[in-house]
């Protein structure tokens, strides 16, 4: 059940009214009354974007984030399920695919046994995908020459499950008061050492370089969500060349950028950064409703990036600014802002009324957790204006999502607006924005968290209440009995 003190967003008749609810919550957004379609919306206007090796135009401002499905094959190619998702994304009306979902780098950075995986013997494979996108894209809208896709490459750290599922095989970057028994970590279990983050490092660039042969724009170095590589950004208690120093913690991402030049010079680099986190949230088992760790004896906080050290409730932006000036440096210009980890803290990272099946109610009008996102792009951005920046965290605004993202847009907080879960049961938004300034509420993403509960039961992620074809498979009667059954 949801936190009842909360209104649903879809309660407010006018746009103007949940505006004002806003102000009443000290969080208030831009937004205009009407939706403007192309040309005269800002949604409309290309983009151009300073590649390491030169400029390229996207064509508007909608991006499609990375989705995961769950549903490849064993092997880590993409399944039928898979192609259908990504030829949605395609026709979506969206300029820029994101790395359409989190790709491993290696077996054993799978973070589930069906995830997708590149290498040699999968390459062909995401060739098909991405020219199944593009077709989709060109059929739809007579162009795609302003259409930019990539890959998102990562490695799962203490989230990884790659061979049997619920049996973790987790590897970390360093050990962590609260989350180490979550994720199955054991107090024996050594860290990853400096000579394995060397090879991690090669497999990113042979990936890369598959990328770049299979016609990819440019790939993301996964840095959020508490994955390996974003965990290394907060290594404070590691010893060695990865650890302690802001130097230290951010070696891997240098390393990484740096081969991946090596290895495909052709390709470009983005980067999706958690850009700020908190302390792990756990339900309380009276309310329902997420409470923090208790960080008593546990004060300065040194397991977490972009927080307050005495207080990691609240949010610290000096070090993700550091990062995004290096970033600048290092010739990578184009980033994702997200938050925290859907793992320990979904409230930040993905806003919903309706909790996760093994999550908790949430602890502030999912709202709040909007306005922090997009108010953290701003400052970001004001900080780093060179880079072009997607924001994340606009799906729970459901009808009204067009209202804000064109006024935000306008008013320089971000560049890109950032879909997700609403791409699984509206992939046409975009489209419909600018073509007819209007949505079909039909198919509009309530937050109702079945996309995750999918696979926190082991079974493939969608849209199980509003994508047809996901209603009409076994899975949905296996997920609705699933979610009956006991914590």
């Amino acid at each position: 059940m949801p936190n009842k003190f909360y209104p649903r967003v879809a309660s407010f008749r006018t746009i103007s009214a949940l505006g004002k609810y806003l102000e009443q919550l000290g969080a208030p957004l831009p937004f205009d009354e009407q939706i403007l379609t192309s040309p005269a919306s800002p949604l409309a206007q290309p983009l151009e974007i300073r590649w390491h090796q030169g400029k390229r135009m996207v064509g508007n401002r909608f991006a499609v984030q990375p989705m995961e499905g769950w549903d490849g094959e064993p092997d880590g190619k993409p399944s039928p399920l898979t192609r259908r998702r990504w030829i949605r994304f395609g026709a979506s009306g969206a300029k820029l695919i994101w790395g359409g979902e989190a790709i491993a780098v290696a077996p054993e950075a799978r973070a589930n046994p069906n995830q997708l995986l590149l290498n040699s013997h999968t390459a062909a494979s995401f060739e098909a995908l991405r020219k199944d996108l593009i077709e989709a894209h060109y059929e739809r809208f007579g162009r795609s020459d302003d259409l930019i896709v990539g890959l998102q490459l990562t490695h799962s750290g203490r989230f990884s499950q790659p061979w049997n599922k619920g049996k973790p095989v987790p590897i970390i970057a360093y050990h962590h008061p609260f989350l180490d028994a979550p994720s199955s970590v054991l107090s024996s279990q050594a860290v990853v050492a400096d000579d394995d983050v060397e090879h991690i490092v090669v497999s990113f660039g042979e990936a890369a370089r598959l990328a770049q042969e299979t016609g990819f724009d440019f790939v993301d170095l996964k840095h959020c969500h508490g994955y390996l590589c974003h965990e290394f950004l907060s290594a404070h208690q590691r010893s060695g060349r990865f650890g302690g120093s802001f130097e230290n913690r951010t070696r891997l991402l240098r390393d990484l950028v740096s081969t991946l030049r090596n290895f495909a010079p052709r390709i470009e680099i983005g980067v999706r950064l958690s850009a700020y986190d908190t302390v792990p949230y756990r339900r309380d088992e009276e309310s329902g409703v997420g409470q923090p760790a208790s960080t008593d004896g546990y004060l300065p906080y040194r397991w977490g990036f972009g927080v307050e050290s005495e207080d990691p409730i609240r949010s610290n932006l000096e070090e993700p600014k550091s990062i995004l000036r290096l970033l600048d440096r290092l010739g990578v210009h184009i980033v994702n802002i997200t938050a925290s980890s859907p793992y320990y803290a979904p409230h930040l990272s993905r806003p919903a009324l309706f909790p996760p099946c093994d999550g908790y109610l949430p602890p502030e009008d999912p709202l709040m957790g909007v306005v922090r996102l997009l108010r953290s792009a701003k400052e970001l951005k004001q900080a780093v204006p060179e880079l072009a920046f997607i924001s994340t965290g606009w799906t729970y605004l459901q009808n009204f999502l067009p209202h804000f993202a064109q006024a935000v847009v306008r008013a320089g907080w971000t560049d890109v607006v950032g879909l997700g879960r609403m791409m699984l049961s509206y992939p046409e938004l975009p489209a419909d924005v600018l073509e007819k300034g209007s949505l079909d509420n039909r198919k509009i993403c309530r937050s109702f968290s079945d996309c995750t509960n999918g696979p926190r039961k082991g079974l493939i992620s969608g849209c199980y209440p509003l994508d047809p074809l996901y209603r009409s498979l076994p899975e949905a009667t296996e997920l609705k009995a699933a979610k009956l059954r006991p914590r």
